[in-house]
């Protein structure tokens, strides 16, 4: 046999051969990326559900002080818990701001569970609440004493109706009930 003859017949062997391998290496390749990719997908979806049944307890829990700093800053609320017949309207009044302003750095961390939209409907019932104490501030004079200031409040609250904090209580109830 001559030489041409022996590499022609281990081409006829060795291509074929050559043909199955790659071909079975690009299969198994193909396969393992395909398991890869699914567990991957597995992986993703239980990390997303250790996640929200660690952060729920969380979130709960940053609704609940959100709403109850609501509760705390309602005008009517505020001005009952801090009322001292006592005190100067003026003085009255710097004590309920303050009062607002410690709910409301006590509280600042919740916004970290709670929507965005949902946080800033919380910054601004913070806000109309203290324009309220402001609006009814401006309208007492010097010798205004704190019940002045405590009825002015009340009166500008029952010409508002509902008030943003009132609102803002139920977009958080709502957005809680929209966790389960």
């Amino acid at each position: 046999m001559s030489m041409e003859t022996i590499i022609f017949q281990l081409a006829l062997i060795i291509v074929p051969a050559g043909a199955v391998l790659l071909t079975a290496v690009y299969f198994l390749r193909k396969q393992a990326e395909s398991k890869v990719r699914d567990a991957q997908i597995e992986l993703k979806s239980t990390l997303k559900i250790q996640r929200q049944e660690f952060f729920l307890p969380s979130r709960m829990e940053a609704y609940q002080r959100s709403v109850l700093f609501l509760e705390r800053i309602h005008p009517n609320s505020l001005v009952m818990r801090l009322q001292n017949p006592g005190l100067p309207a003026m003085a009255f009044q710097v004590k309920l701001i303050e009062a607002i302003r410690e709910e409301y750095e006590h509280n600042i961390a919740q916004q970290l569970f709670v929507s965005p939209q949902a946080w800033e409907m919380v910054k601004k019932s913070k806000e109309e609440t203290l324009k309220i104490i402001h609006l009814a501030g401006r309208q007492m004079d010097a010798t205004s004493m704190a019940l002045d200031l405590s009825a002015k409040i009340f009166e500008i609250v029952g010409e508002i109706g509902q008030l943003p904090s009132e609102i803002t209580v139920e977009i958080l109830k709502k957005e809680l009930q929209e966790l389960f």
